[in-house]
């Protein structure tokens, strides 16, 4: 299996657990809060601490650049995001809280390639809309106050952020050090916040059916499907891997059908093609061998360090740039060049190749 396939499988594995995992978070509704998520962070970061050194994995430690990022990411889309899900659901129906979250994945998809100074690419932002309109068909909307609106948009932005602050982190760290790291940054800080905000009822020994909800949450939704959810981030990038997230609740209706939880509608079906849909328009892959997604400064570089470039030394051979330029202009790529729109080489670019070639000819530097 290619790493391509291998991200997109660990990817649905770990969204197909978290969206399953919402019967199992209403079994801590009367837990305290942050405490409560401090607790299982900070557990789930021991568990994958203990399985990187029981595997032999390396788990390189953050550096400066690292740290910020990462006590962000647990502010946000750890300790902030279950936070405001909760407290959204105060003053709007879940259904409304639902349908918000559906417009993560168009988030990640625009914002994922903005963040590298690179264009959203068009099958991951139709996927996320497809994937949206699915989850908003879904969950069937609902009302809330203005503080409802504010808390689920909140939520919304937490989630992202979730994906967003930790791709910088993931290329100089992994998928497991990320994981790891993010966990124990959310557990610190969620018990010192928690402490200071309830000093009185921060903490509280969990009964068994809280404790059964927090290991479960602890083990598969936190330690397994963190360390799933950032190897499909790390294979696909943050936009692809964003239209994943419409599988969530896709397996949180699977879950409440079969528990009875939930009675069957049409219009469910409805929602599920949607999101299917969007998935697999969301997944296409970028083609990046086009003979017009070549860089003019790597030609320039081939053209100067070849000292026997010159036509007047290979007259017998044909010029790198004749054997390139049909390709250019048959208009196959599709990709920026250094600011020129389009899939040509402009005229300037080819002077400039031009002049360089000039300069080594004459020997100069």
């Amino acid at each position: 299996m290619d790493n391509e396939r291998r991200g997109v499988t660990v990817g649905v594995l770990g969204v197909l657990i978290v969206g399953a995992s919402v019967p199992v978070t209403g079994m801590l509704d009367g837990y305290p809060v942050i405490t409560g998520q401090a607790l299982r962070y900070a557990l789930a970061g021991v568990l994958l601490l203990a399985w990187a050194r029981l595997s032999g994995r390396p788990l390189p430690l953050p550096g400066a650049r690292d740290v910020p990022s990462l006590i962000a990411l647990a502010a946000t889309g750890m300790i902030g995001f279950q936070a405001c899900l909760l407290f959204a659901q105060r003053y709007a129906e879940p259904g409304l809280v639902a349908a918000f979250l559906g417009g993560t994945p168009l988030v990640l998809a625009l914002a994922g390639p903005l963040a590298r100074g690179k264009r959203p690419s068009w099958a991951p932002v139709t996927g996320a809309v497809l994937a949206g309109l699915g989850i908003a068909v879904l969950s069937g909307g609902g009302a809330a106050r203005w503080q409802g609106l504010v808390l689920a948009a909140l939520a919304m932005v937490c989630e992202a952020l979730f994906t967003l602050l930790a791709v910088g982190v993931l290329e100089r760290l992994g998928p497991l050090a990320t994981a790891t790291w993010g966990c124990f940054a959310a557990g610190v800080g969620g018990a010192v916040v928690g402490t200071v905000a309830d000093p009185s009822g921060a903490w509280a020994w969990p009964d068994g059916r809280e404790l059964i909800a927090l290991g479960y949450l602890t083990v598969v939704v936190t330690a397994i499907a963190f360390l799933l959810w950032y190897s499909a981030v790390s294979a696909l990038g943050a936009d692809r891997a964003g239209v994943l997230v419409g599988l969530m609740p896709v397996s949180g209706l699977a879950v409440s059908l079969l528990l009875g939880m939930q009675d069957f509608r049409f219009s469910q079906v409805i929602g599920v093609v949607l999101v299917s849909s969007g998935v697999v328009i969301g997944l296409r892959r970028r083609e990046l061998d086009e003979p017009g997604a070549f860089d003019v400064e790597v030609l320039h570089d081939v053209a100067a360090d070849d000292r026997d470039h010159d036509r007047a030394q290979r007259a017998g051979e044909r010029d790198l740039l004749d054997e390139l330029r049909p390709a250019v202009d048959r208009g196959r790529g599709q990709h920026e060049i250094h600011g020129t729109e389009g899939n040509r080489l402009a005229d300037g670019d080819l002077a400039v190749l031009g002049q360089g070639r000039d300069r080594e000819r004459l020997g100069d530097p």
